[in-house]
């Protein structure tokens, strides 16, 4: 298998070294897996690349939402940056703090180092005043003492179960936003629309592998992105508009991944793009660098504008 990652490596190189617009060149090959169409570029079937099982461990992958339960048994400091937005685009509050995670006896709690803060970001409690701010910090912060975590994936998909009313309605988004592409219980009209791999998502979305050079290595990137001829009625099907994965060629971990979240449902609707970058905590799989940019309106509480970015580093298992 070494020496046809090898070979694929140098025959996709010189192929992509005649044009400085390589999708202008590039010719693409429909293959069949499960019964589903995927797009490949003609080097991969060439080189009789394994593309069946890469696609199998793409749509099996649990590596990204791994990451991010990684970061409640690990140690690391954070520069958190959140700004919230009026209708014109002007910052009406802010949040800028450094913050370490220190974990002792199996319990993480947060320590802020540095925080600045501006407009009304807090109540007068101190409690984050958006829903913005309440999901970045169910994410980051510990603010007292949370003990007893695991980053065990296998039986610990994200739940609204023992939620009610506006709790639920926030952990139905943090689930919509951070793990993308999975069915979520309980939100109306969308909670069967998002789950990318089933019949009716592969009538809606085209999917295309490819393998790319990324960070002085290679990668697999696939990307789901929303057929551009569908009509009005099935567009309302769409939710993630695009989602693009880079994977590790080596062992299938996702590297970075980009994506976009859009819909409409009159007593709510979000348009949200995000952006994650990953590192390594030794041998953990982490998220270094997260940005976040959403409009949304949830039940029960008004617009919301904002954007955050979250830098990890000088991680410690």
């Amino acid at each position: 298998m070494k020496w046809l990652n090898v070979l694929l490596v140098f025959t996709v190189t010189i192929a992509r070294a005649q044009t400085s617009d390589t999708a202008l060149n590039r010719k693409d090959t429909s293959v069949f897996f499960e019964g589903k169409v995927y797009r490949l570029p003609e080097v991969i079937v060439r080189n009789n690349l394994d593309y069946k099982d890469v696609l199998r461990r793409i749509k099996e992958d649990t590596t990204f939402y791994k990451a991010f339960r990684n970061l409640k048994i690990i140690e690391y400091t954070a520069y958190n940056d959140i700004r919230m937005l009026d209708k014109k685009g002007n910052a009406e509050a802010t949040y800028n703090s450094k913050t370490r995670q220190h974990r002792q006896n199996g319990c993480r709690s947060t320590e802020v180092l540095e925080q600045k803060t501006t407009g009304d970001f807090f109540d007068k409690k101190g409690n984050f005043n958006y829903t913005t701010g309440e999901m970045f910090g169910s994410l980051f912060f510990a603010k007292t003492p949370i003990c007893g975590e695991t980053n065990i994936v296998k039986g610990a998909a994200p739940s609204t179960a023992g939620k009610k009313g506006i709790e639920k309605h926030k952990e139905q988004l943090k689930m919509l936003f951070f793990n993308p592409g999975k069915k979520i219980p309980g939100i109306p009209f969308i909670g069967n629309k998002l789950d990318l791999y089933d019949d009716k998502a592969h009538k809606l979305y085209d999917y295309t592998l490819d393998y790319v050079a990324y960070k002085g290595s290679f990668a697999y990137v696939f990307t789901v992105k929303a057929k551009e001829d569908l009509g009005f009625f099935r567009r309302d099907d769409i939710v993630v508009d695009e989602m693009v994965t880079w994977f590790d060629y080596k062992n299938m971990e996702v590297l970075a991944r980009n994506y976009s979240l859009s819909y409409g449902a009159g007593v709510y609707d979000f348009d949200v793009k995000m952006e994650v970058e990953m590192d390594k905590a030794g041998d953990l799989l982490v998220p270094k660098f997260l940005r976040y940019k959403g409009n949304f309106k949830v039940i029960f509480k008004g617009r919301e504008r904002g954007e955050f970015t979250a830098t990890l580093f000088d991680y410690k298992k």
